[in-house]
């Protein structure tokens, strides 16, 4: 009897643990813990780091952090800026000058944006007045930062073979330690080419600030020469007399003028051919009748450079290589 009753408990998987066995069986549902390693296999991986298991859903890929899409704002800032202001996409940091003027008065260089407003006008109706000139003041200063780019690009590598614009034209610098040319310290020499070459008396190991200076010196005595004979030229035909001309060496002044008759001119006018030239001089004598910019004064360049605006132009676009 007792064997038919151990019989049926073992047929429908009840009573305790038959005799003879060392554990009881294993469990029917999924257990928590980690099953074990086989024999020298290697170790369970923790929970955590588990790949899914046959039937068990793949779990999601961490999303991958998304990139700020937003392109970083273009910055314009003036070295001696004190005011900041956004346009568009655009920052813009200005300098602020107090003047005694009765309007807000804008000018983009090289530098950038300078402000010159009057001492009773607030900070919040300049910012304004600028956020008015926003298309202009943002146009004039992509100009700017273009310009500054090809003046980069044109940069001058002093040194034997070293090129750079002379009245419009490559000019070849030769190092001739000979001096076999006439001439101070250099001379413009016909190259084999056709071009021409600036013979510079000066070794061929010479470093390039001395190249540099040298070919500056024979420029300024050449810039002289010109300066000088064209202004003889166009006095006359304006009706005035100049008195004195000084040799100037600005960055961002081509000439200038007052009213006894002296007359200040870039020497770095000599990278331009004649005609750019000639816009100058007429330019600057032309303020020894008019001294400002009204349709008067434009009136009196066009009877010598009909062409004025379109010579302007080119004198604005292409930039002097950097020295």
């Amino acid at each position: 009897m007792q064997r038919l009753v151990q019989l049926a408990l073992d047929f429908f998987g009840g009573g305790g643990v038959p005799s003879g066995r060392a554990e009881p069986p294993a469990p029917r549902g999924p257990s928590t813990a980690p099953p074990a390693a086989p024999q020298g296999g290697p170790a369970p991986a923790p929970p955590g780091n588990r790949s899914a298991g046959p039937g068990m859903p793949t779990p999601a890929p961490a999303p991958a952090p998304v990139p700020d899409a937003r392109p970083m704002p273009v910055e314009f800032r003036h070295p001696a800026a004190s005011r900041e202001v956004v346009l568009g996409d655009a920052l813009v940091a200005y300098a602020l000058q107090r003047s005694r003027r009765r309007t807000i008065g804008f000018t983009v260089g090289p530098d950038g944006l300078a402000v010159r407003a009057p001492g009773w006008v607030s900070l919040a109706n300049v910012d304004a007045a600028v956020r008015e000139k926003s298309a202009w003041i943002l146009r004039k200063l992509g100009e700017a930062r273009e310009r500054q780019r090809r003046q980069e690009d044109a940069r001058i590598e002093w040194g034997d073979g070293a090129v750079l614009p002379y009245l419009g034209e490559p000019l070849t610098v030769v190092l001739d330690p000979t001096h076999g040319f006439r001439g101070q310290g250099a001379a413009l020499v016909p190259g084999p080419d056709g071009g021409r070459c600036l013979h510079v008396g000066l070794p061929r190991a010479a470093t390039p600030a001395q190249v540099r200076d040298a070919v500056q010196a024979w420029l300024m005595r050449d810039a002289r020469r010109h300066f000088t004979a064209r202004l003889e030229h166009f006095a006359p035909l304006l009706g005035v007399q100049w008195r004195t001309l000084r040799l100037s060496s600005a960055q961002t002044r081509w000439g200038s003028a007052r009213a006894d008759g002296s007359i200040r001119l870039n020497w770095r006018l000599l990278h331009y051919r004649p005609a750019v030239i000639d816009y100058v001089v007429a330019h600057e004598l032309s303020h020894l009748r008019h001294m400002d910019h009204s349709p008067r004064f434009w009136d009196t360049v066009a009877t010598v450079m009909p062409d004025y605006a379109a010579l302007r132009d080119r004198l604005r676009d292409e930039p002097a290589p950097r020295w």
